[in-house]
């Protein structure tokens, strides 16, 4: 939803790896929740669970929680949890769990918002994953390999 011409609302989480914001994208349902749980599990921290504010300032993306659900995340079949949050975060990548990336080394993708481009990865079936997911938001991606 556009809130004004530099701000929107999406149905996403975002969670913080040493100050590196992740956006992660998908329907209800898709595991937007459990995938950000299990990056605080590795030391993340929140930044929005299912709903989150992005502005552009300058040449960055910046997520930030609505105040109405600032600092919680949904845990399904425990409940609501209260883990360490972060309140304002520059996007770094984006993380699309709607379709799974089958290939074994995938070409690079991108997702654009208000003319700023990031880095898009697909859900990969991989235990791993949230794991994976972490390394790369922390310390990048190589490609001279």
């Amino acid at each position: 939803m556009q809130l004004d011409k530099e701000t929107v609302l999406l149905h996403a989480s975002c969670v913080s790896v040493n100050g590196n914001g992740v956006l992660i994208c998908g329907a209800a349902g898709s595991g937007k929740s459990s995938l950000a749980l299990n990056l605080i599990a590795l030391g993340a921290e929140l930044v929005a669970d299912d709903q989150t504010l992005i502005r552009r300032e300058n040449k960055n993306l910046i997520a930030r929680c609505p105040e109405t659900i600032s600092h919680l995340i949904e845990a399904r079949g425990l409940g609501i949890l209260t883990p360490p949050t972060r309140s304002d975060v520059a996007l770094t990548l984006v993380v699309d769990l709607e379709t799974v990336q089958s290939q074994r080394v995938p070409l690079p993708e991108a997702y654009e918002l208000f003319g700023i481009t990031l880095p898009l990865f697909r859900r990969a079936p991989l235990d791993a994953f949230p794991a994976a997911l972490y390394i790369l938001a922390r310390d990048g991606m190589r490609y001279d390999v």
